[in-house]
């Protein structure tokens, strides 16, 4: 059975999105083979779609360098990892009434599309392990970046008893131990951001602990300067601020700081939902970021306009030799 997903995609996936997928596959893999490093940009509620199942591979086996999410997905892969069994899946969701959704309210779920994650499996066990280490911050006068806390988390082992499925489906795990740096803007959009603003609205807490979005640009900045002399290429899982955000480094430095030396992305793909004719970032076809000095001419560019719950799986798979 090895190499069968490969296999299977070579033979069939021969038109349109279909054939896209496969030639920024190859793209991808032949990236890598020339020992170019990668971003991933992760939008939408993958990591509850259980992106991390096959992306915590990709990360073990140094298929990912480099990681921009949303805050959302941050935590609930995390979620995922110490109350899945308790998840409720509604496979009639689109079927749902007003009173049905107040019904699960009310019981404790929060409802993404089909799945429901359980308050007090999820939410409140990590904010009880979060608040712990936030608290420690602002008693040492320390700051740190949202994904830290949910490191010192991990590395404390204040969750290990929680954990309700095997560690290696959790992405975030697997970017720890292999020590690859997160970028989360706009984190505050988060549950767990808005839990802290509610601290800090109550003065249990300062806001001062937590590094903003603007300390992460600065972050990433140094990063990509640093990693220049590697091919760095971009994969964007949806659109949304995981990827108009770390994108935009590249114009930062070559065009605001003046680095004109400092490489354009060296690939880019995206999976996309949306529609370039409403104006939108995230459906705005690769050639538009020629425009914006982040891609060249000569870049590799692909846009798959699909479900990136199926395709990226798809793709990861294929380089992963599956």
């Amino acid at each position: 059975m090895n190499n069968y997903i490969s296999s299977f995609i070579k033979k069939y996936f021969l038109h349109f999105n279909s054939l896209v997928l496969l030639d920024a596959s190859k793209a991808y893999k032949n990236h890598i083979d020339k020992r170019g490093k990668m971003m991933i940009t992760i939008a939408g509620a993958m990591s509850t779609a259980e992106i991390g199942k096959i992306l915590a591979d990709m990360i073990r086996h140094d298929k990912v360098h480099i990681i921009s999410c949303t805050g959302a997905n941050l935590e609930e892969d995390i979620m995922n990892l110490v109350a899945n069994p308790s998840y409720v899946k509604i496979p009639n969701y689109r079927e749902l009434r007003p009173n049905d959704e107040k019904d699960l309210l009310n019981s404790g779920f929060s409802r993404i599309t089909d799945t429901c994650i359980p308050e007090n499996e999820a939410f409140k066990v990590i904010e009880s392990c979060l608040y712990k280490v936030w608290l420690k911050a602002m008693k040492d006068s320390k700051s740190y970046f949202p994904h830290e806390f949910i490191f010192q988390i991990l590395n404390n082992k204040f969750l290990e008893p929680f954990y309700k499925i095997d560690p290696k489906y959790s992405w975030v795990l697997a970017a720890l131990e292999k020590k690859i740096p997160i970028i989360v803007p706009g984190w505050e959009d988060s549950t767990f951001g808005n839990i802290f603003t509610a601290y800090c609205l109550k003065k249990t807490l300062s806001s001062k602990i937590i590094k903003t979005g603007i300390d992460y640009m600065i972050y990433l900045a140094r990063w990509y300067i640093n990693n220049s002399n590697n091919n760095i290429g971009f994969f964007q899982i949806g659109g949304g601020i995981s990827g108009d955000f770390p994108i935009c480094v590249v114009p930062l430095l070559r065009q605001d700081m003046n680095m004109k030396n400092i490489p354009l992305w060296g690939y880019y793909c995206q999976i996309s939902d949306s529609t370039t004719s409403y104006g939108s970032y995230s459906g705005a076809v690769p050639n538009e970021k020629i425009s914006w000095g982040k891609l060249g001419v000569d870049t590799p560019k692909f846009i798959i306009e699909s479900d990136a719950t199926i395709v990226a799986p798809l793709i990861f798979a294929y380089i992963l030799g599956m």
